[in-house]
């Protein structure tokens, strides 16, 4: 009868030209067969985990005006469908609750014929911590392929533990749903879990003696750009034409030359194969070229991750957010700085979305000797610690310089930890490395303060180092990122050496008799020392006075 209606308010409109008139009754046709059914959001599957001591937004559809009700931990609550057919409501605050329950969701009978209402029942429901991670492959990064992974399996019983992984891809416009499913943490499941969330997870778990639920949205390779709300980029006067470039970069995209070259190259890559067979040679050691149009599909353009992987994640009740990214932000010193302003774009964004200020963290890039810009980058992370809510883990000791993916992601899970426990739940726990709050220029050295910086020291087995200063302002020329030629004003810095006084750090240079400016681990993969008493890296950084 709905279908029918709807078919009726077509044909008692004006005429339309034929394929735009095929284009509506095809929306409204998938319109009325998807209310024709009683859904939830794909977040509620089997074994999910909903957050405690918050009210749970429960979210789905079915048809226009009808009644839906919700059962679970003893509440019942009732709601009914607006006119596109969509239904929420939120179940109250709960406490953590350890023991498997029912989530039922009914909807009012449709006619009198029918016997019983329509429902959707969800088994194994847990109440609990619930974070939300993202970003690209080292978020991603399996437990499978982190330090230990068979060790790791073999200890991962912890049923208490789950993730949801979101399947979407890249899309063009904002989805109202998701794809994925919760699953019990288990040595037989853990291999394909984020090993950075699992490994926070774990921790929070055995601190906290609650169920912890992951959700874990992320895809490698992919820029800051693509995972923050198209419209929401183009409204930052600092983002707007960067974003407009970028769009019309990725809209120029020809596809026909594109899958080409890649049959030309795997072509080649193939033959270079077989020749060194032919030969008694080794293969050659270069992996085989990606396809360019799949991994346009699984990418996406400027704002369609958010698009397919984080909008239809909108509103389910978390903690809080993780962000593991930035790689892909690195290759020129613009793009680097011009971070800072894409972070705190996202995080205010989200959080807008999510209609509250939730806790949000990252890690800082660490250390990696093939990177390109890696030093402006964690300078715009750094800074984006101006936001409030917001914590970042630093993590200048434990990167691997020949690797981008570093394998000890236990280390990078367990000081998300600590940032959740001290931050959110009031642990006393240190979670972030020294992080400078000052400097200070007496005659010809310069005075670094910090904050977490108890017991301030120099990593054991190493030296202070990594330090620099400069008094001299030169003038160069440089490409920007349009190849344009610009004057670059830079900073002439020394070595410079560092003592450790008061809790602070004394840095001078003998050729320094002026010191106007001083930097920090400037390097993709610099030498680093400083440290805390909980051994937590320093963050690089620099104060500047051109």
């Amino acid at each position: 009868m709905e279908l029918v209606g709807g078919l009726g308010v077509l044909l008692n409109t004006p005429p339309l030209p034929m394929k735009k008139f095929l284009l509506v009754l095809t929306l409204a046709l998938a319109s009325a067969l998807r209310a024709a059914n009683l859904e939830c959001s794909g977040l509620f599957t089997d074994h999910m985990v909903l957050q405690r001591e918050k009210p749970v937004a429960v979210w789905g559809w079915a048809d226009a005006g009808e009644t839906v009700t919700v059962e679970f931990n003893g509440q019942k609550k009732t709601t009914k469908t607006g006119a596109n057919g969509k239904w929420m409501l939120k179940l109250d605050s709960m406490k953590a609750n350890a023991n498997s329950q029912k989530l039922v969701v009914k909807g009012s009978t449709r006619s009198t014929d029918a016997a019983k209402p329509r429902e959707c029942v969800f088994e194994d429901v847990l109440i609990g911590e619930v974070w939300l991670g993202s970003g690209q492959s080292n978020m991603s990064w399996p437990v499978a392929r982190a330090a230990n992974p068979e060790a790791e399996k073999a200890a991962a019983n912890y049923p208490l533990i789950r993730e949801f992984g979101e399947k979407s891809l890249s899309h063009a416009e904002a989805k109202d749903n998701c794809k994925g499913k919760w699953t019990v943490c288990s040595p037989e499941t853990v291999s394909g879990y984020s090993a950075a969330l699992y490994f926070m997870a774990r921790e929070l778990h055995k601190e906290l003696k609650v169920p912890v639920g992951i959700i874990q949205s992320s895809v490698g390779g992919t820029p800051i750009e693509n995972w923050i709300d198209i419209n929401t980029q183009l409204a930052v006067p600092e983002l707007k034409e960067v974003t407009e470039a970028k769009v019309k970069s990725w809209k120029a995209f020809d596809e026909v030359k594109a899958r080409a070259k890649y049959e030309q190259e795997l072509a080649d890559w193939k033959a270079a194969k077989e020749k060194a067979k032919a030969d008694g040679q080794p293969e050659p050691t270069a992996k085989a070229p990606v396809d360019p149009i799949v991994k346009r599909k699984g990418s996406g353009g400027p704002g369609e991750l958010f698009n397919g992987k984080i909008a239809g994640l909108i509103p389910f009740t978390v903690r809080g957010f993780i962000w593991y990214q930035g790689e892909a932000n690195s290759y020129s010193v613009e793009r680097g700085l011009l971070y800072q302003t894409q972070l705190t774009t996202l995080i205010k964004d989200w959080r807008k979305l999510w209609n509250e200020e939730l806790p949000f963290c990252w890690a800082q890039l660490p250390n990696y000797a093939g990177g390109s810009q890696w030093p402006s980058l964690r300078e715009s992370q750094l800074k984006t610690l101006s936001v409030s809510n917001t914590g970042m883990i630093t993590t200048m000791d434990i990167g691997d310089k020949n690797d981008i993916h570093p394998k000890n992601k236990q280390e990078i899970g367990r000081r998300f930890s600590l940032w959740a426990l001290n931050t959110v739940y009031g642990k006393k726990v240190e979670y972030s490395g020294p992080l400078p709050v000052s400097r200070e220029i007496r005659g010809s050295k310069v005075v670094v303060s910090f904050s977490h910086a108890d017991g301030l020291k120099i990593k054991e087995g190493t030296e202070l180092k990594g330090f620099e200063i400069a008094e001299t302002i030169i003038k160069t020329k440089a490409l920007n990122e349009n190849k344009q030629e610009v004057e670059v004003s830079e900073l002439q810095y020394v070595p410079a050496q560092a003592i450790i006084k008061d809790n602070k750090v004394v840095i001078s240079a003998a050729t320094i008799t002026k010191p106007i400016a001083v930097r920090y681990a400037w390097a993709n993969n610099p030498e680093c020392s400083l440290v805390n008493q909980d051994n937590l890296p320093a963050s690089p950084f620099r104060f500047e006075d051109k």
